[in-house]
């Protein structure tokens, strides 16, 4: 096989995988968000106060802001990188601001959002399943929580306005960021830290110390809470490896296309098939929320099925 073979081979090979994996994750992706705000908006009003409000109310508040932001991620950051690395659809002048702009600013705004939304979740049930009175009392209510969701909207969605600023096309059909300075505040804080150091590390010392809680409480009312804790147990060690496989490859591949990255052409074509395989895991965690908690939970399959009926 030759070169210029070998290269448009890695190229269509990169370019069936988006299509087809992309347009399965858009339809899996949009039913199951749809789903999963169906049901967490039903738990989140259904459930009445009681001396335990705060552990039945923040919780699907939580995932119901997750699921709201997974769904703006799907139908419109997910549909245009398919255009992009399926169809190889170019950006122009024309059509920056929707496409190069507007897109990244939305990609990155709700996948934090949802990510931060997860973390609390898993941060408010932390507090509920402890021992410690004090660390109860710290879990807040069901409309301290909305105050908390929104804050944390603004916060972020302000926050990201220079990805709007700095995003623009290259002579290529790219979208890329010229300023230098940005660039690595990008590189650094949006994509390894907040979208992966910071919440990996987060949910697994939280999932872990939840695990550990959930397991002495079983231990001392094994009738009571078994039930609840094996669901909560899968649930969170399920999210979290999704959110790792989620995010360490995207980071991998930012951190290769910054610094290291060259020129050379075979190679290139090469990084563009990693970079497909990354995207698709990117987008594995909002697409996937709702098979996992599908899976982990039986009170959820059986909303759903009361749901579908």
């Amino acid at each position: 096989m030759s070169y210029t073979q070998k290269v448009d081979q890695f190229n269509r090979l990169a370019n069936q995988l988006m299509i087809i994996f992309g347009i399965i994750m858009c339809v899996f992706g949009t039913i199951g968000n749809i789903l999963n705000i169906c049901i967490f908006t039903i738990w989140s009003r259904s459930r009445k106060k009681s001396n335990k409000s705060n552990q039945t109310n923040n919780s699907p508040l939580y995932l119901l802001a997750s699921s709201i932001a997974n769904l703006f991620i799907i139908t419109y950051p997910l549909l245009t990188r398919i255009m992009f690395d399926g169809y190889q659809y170019r950006v122009t002048k024309k059509n920056v601001f929707i496409l190069c702009k507007l897109r990244y600013y939305i990609l990155y705004t709700f996948d934090l959002i949802s990510l931060t939304c997860i973390c609390l979740a898993i941060f408010d049930r932390y507090l509920i399943s402890s021992r410690n009175v004090r660390l109860r009392e710290l879990s807040t209510t069901k409309k301290q929580t909305i105050i908390i969701i929104l804050f944390i909207i603004s916060l972020i969605g302000l926050h990201s306005i220079p990805i709007a600023i700095y995003f623009d096309v290259s002579n290529t059909g790219q979208c890329v960021i010229f300023s230098i300075i940005y660039s690595y505040y990008y590189l650094y804080i949006f994509q390894i830290s907040l979208h992966g150091i910071i919440p990996i590390i987060f949910l697994s010392i939280f999932g872990i110390l939840t695990f550990k809680q959930l397991k002495i409480i079983t231990q001392h009312y094994p009738y009571q809470h078994l039930n609840s804790d094996k669901q909560l147990s899968r649930m969170l060690l399920l999210m979290s490896l999704a959110i790792i496989l989620s995010s360490i490859p995207n980071c991998i591949e930012q951190i290769y296309d910054t610094i290291i990255a060259d020129n050379n052409h075979e190679h290139s074509s090469r990084f563009f098939l990693y970079h497909v395989i990354s995207s698709i895991l990117f987008y594995t965690n909002p697409v996937t929320s709702f098979y996992i908690f599908y899976i982990s939970t039986p009170n959820f399959r059986l909303q759903v099925r009361n749901l579908c009926q």
